[in-house]
């Protein structure tokens, strides 16, 4: 196992792209982030709210009906498409053209949930991040594992690569199989813990950005939205998953002295976006 590359301010410079100075909405992507369900619609929120917050044009959530005031008054800056089914998604249906999808937060295992994202795997061709329950689904379904696009990014917590790979009894092993499973389906895994690793095949990357702040609800359906809003910028995805780690835990690195460790919540991940990107100009 060759050693991990450091994520360090110096390799974000080498790829960061200021937002150039004639930009306007229709030019800094569009991004589609699918999930929510009854009692799960602060995780779509949160992650449609880091998309919009990471510089993204234009943002539209997908959910199940219930979530659809929750989200239009949340966020009025983020556009909502709601499935037929009132407590969960059960057919994934949009009239536009995304530049990218995130799914799988809050969005539950429910039957008609998991055949509504085979059917998705089945006819999409765009990029796309996958967490959480779509992450589970997967695991549930490993032949869907072959239907996704080259350089798909997942995002699991340990739990959830477990159920991915299957159990490993040493680090050593861990990177081993994520290494393997990189390689075999050509993904790009975002291996979130302290620190988080991202593999891309045969190469590693360790961040060096967060702290144990970040270890609170929602702080992963952020960083989903985050680095679905840097794809949809026109991000290669291996520099989308780089910077949205380095990002997402330098925020809490940057709201540390005032908000300690305890009282950091993953909306406050959000509200120190801004001071995050602006370290990137100076």
């Amino acid at each position: 196992m060759q050693l991990p590359i450091e994520i360090t301010k110096q390799e974000i410079l080498k790829i960061y792209k200021p937002i150039p100075p004639n930009s306007h909405k229709g030019i800094q992507g569009h991004a589609l982030l699918i999930g929510g369900s009854y009692g799960k619609m602060g995780s779509v929120c949160l992650s449609s709210k880091a998309a919009i917050k990471s510089g993204c044009g234009l943002v539209t959530a997908f959910i199940p009906k219930c979530g659809y005031e929750i989200v239009q008054i949340s966020i009025p800056e983020v556009m909502v498409l709601t499935d037929i089914e009132e407590n969960f998604i059960t057919n994934i249906d949009y009239d536009f053209t995304p530049n990218v999808i995130g799914i799988g937060i809050g969005i539950g295992q429910e039957i008609a949930t998991q055949n509504a994202i085979h059917q998705l795997l089945f006819d999409n061709k765009i990029s796309m991040v996958i967490d959480a329950d779509a992450l589970n689904i997967l695991s549930l379904n490993p032949t869907w594992i072959s239907l996704l696009e080259p350089k798909t990014i997942l995002t699991p917590h340990p739990k959830e690569l477990e159920r991915l790979l299957g159990k490993w009894n040493s680090d050593e092993e861990k990177f081993a199989k994520t290494i393997e499973f990189s390689t075999k389906f050509e993904v790009i895994i975002v291996m979130k813990g302290a620190p988080t690793y991202i593999i891309d095949g045969e190469k590693i990357y360790q961040n060096t950005t967060g702290n144990p702040a970040l270890a609170t609800a929602g702080s992963g359906d952020v960083l989903t939205g985050i680095i679905t809003s840097l794809l949809a910028q026109n991000y290669e995805p291996i520099n989308a998953a780089i910077l949205g780690v380095y990002l997402h835990g330098l925020t809490a690195d940057i709201a540390l002295p005032e908000t300690g460790h305890q009282s950091f919540i993953a909306s406050d991940i959000i509200n120190y976006l801004g001071k995050a990107f602006l370290t990137l100009e100076n």
